[in-house]
């Protein structure tokens, strides 16, 4: 256990983070995969509304600071790619 003050403050503050962090990728997560399920069942129109909100969710983690820029970047882009795919065989 810390004995500075300091320290425990770090302690509760990398608590809180930690917490935040997993809820929002979580979430992430999840949109990601409703995302892959519609791409899976062909489904253009829900992959494209399911996109458009990942899209929306992913930058604004960035923005958090939860996700980097190019992990963003590269998220985003395999998804897009994945969509384009699926609208453009159908």
């Amino acid at each position: 256990m810390a004995n500075h003050k300091s320290a425990q403050k770090r302690i509760r503050q990398t608590k809180t983070r930690t917490e935040r962090n997993r809820y929002y990728k979580t979430k992430l997560k999840n949109m990601v995969r409703s995302l892959r399920e519609a791409v899976e069942s062909k489904d253009v129109t829900q992959a494209q509304e399911c996109l458009k909100v990942a899209n929306k969710e992913i930058h604004k983690l960035v923005s958090k600071g939860i996700l980097k820029k190019n992990t963003a970047a590269r998220k985003v882009s395999r998804l897009n790619a994945s969509v384009k795919k699926i609208a453009q065989s159908a």
